[in-house]
């Protein structure tokens, strides 16, 4: 029995769909070893994927910036998270795909000859966020970015990560907005974004963030929604003096922070680009 994990749903191994109780991999595999592997989360609706191109070009600009070769196309990459998106229990599932460099002995330079990378997928339910939910926003506190300088990877190396997001729950909040050198970064899964007099403002794109599946998004439905949209740095003093702050996930989609370190943002409620942006989003997920 897996703690939190449906040990009958099916997962995908190198190859073979199995039973999750019943998926192993060895211990010499360098992800567990090294944490030495890429990963993606792609959230459906329905059965159809959300934004899956998008997800597929950052999957393999990860593999690129590590130099994992796999053999495998952006067409088999989408293939198989479709088909473990038709193999979930629930219409509206994320998908977790995970590559790392394969098996071999323990040296920290990359294998020679290359070994076989392992390639995992595995799907959950999503339960999207309630109308509740959505008024109720998000608690963050303010912290520290720790992690590494190549967050524009999507490694599975997520320690500073973890210690992050723990920090925010033994705080009893939602997540972490975090800063190096006194400038906005992004939380500790999610990317995070400010509103001041009407214009929604995003960190620069640069390798201390991941650029969000949503990031991108984002600023097309900001410019749909009529809001004015600027990527530039932003001061740890201009994120507390905010008229809002959102936080986009591929499993949060877009929410509202309403408390920063106790204390309210803005007025404490669900502000207007807020829900401007909010419309968007739902009408970009009745497009599929």
């Amino acid at each position: 029995m897996i703690q939190g994990i449906d040990s009958d749903s099916i997962v995908y191994l190198n190859g073979e769909y199995v039973r999750a109780d019943e998926a192993k991999i060895s211990v010499f595999d360098r992800g567990f070893i090294f944490g030495d592997g890429v990963y993606e989360v792609v959230p459906a609706y329905n059965r159809k994927p959300f934004r899956l191109n998008e997800h597929v070009q950052r999957l393999e600009r990860s593999l690129n910036a590590i130099s994992l070769a796999t053999g495998k196309t952006a067409q088999f990459w989408a293939g198989l998270m479709q088909d473990m998106i038709d193999r979930a229990k629930t219409d509206d599932s994320f998908i977790y795909l995970q590559v790392t460099r394969g098996v071999a002995k323990r040296e920290h330079v990359f294998p020679v000859p290359p070994v076989t990378p392992t390639i995992f997928c595995s799907s959950g339910p999503f339960i999207r966020p309630t109308a509740e939910q959505r008024e109720r926003g998000i608690r963050v506190i303010s912290g520290p970015d720790e992690r590494w300088l190549h967050c524009d990877i999507k490694s599975v190396s997520l320690l500073g990560n973890v210690l992050a997001r723990q920090m925010a729950a033994e705080r009893g909040v939602d997540e972490v907005i975090q800063f190096r050198d006194d400038l906005l970064t992004e939380g500790s899964l999610s990317n995070m974004w400010v509103v001041k007099d009407g214009t929604l403002l995003a960190p620069v794109k640069n390798h201390l963030i991941l650029e969000g599946i949503r990031y991108g998004l984002l600023a097309t439905l900001a410019e749909r929604a009529g809001v004015p949209f600027e990527a530039r740095n932003i001061t740890r003093a201009e994120v507390f003096a905010a008229d809002e702050i959102l936080v986009t996930s591929a499993t949060k989609e877009v929410l509202p922070v309403l408390e920063l370190d106790g204390a309210p943002v803005g007025n404490g409620q669900p502000g207007p680009i807020y829900r401007k942006l909010r419309a968007e989003y739902d009408k970009e997920i009745s497009r599929l």
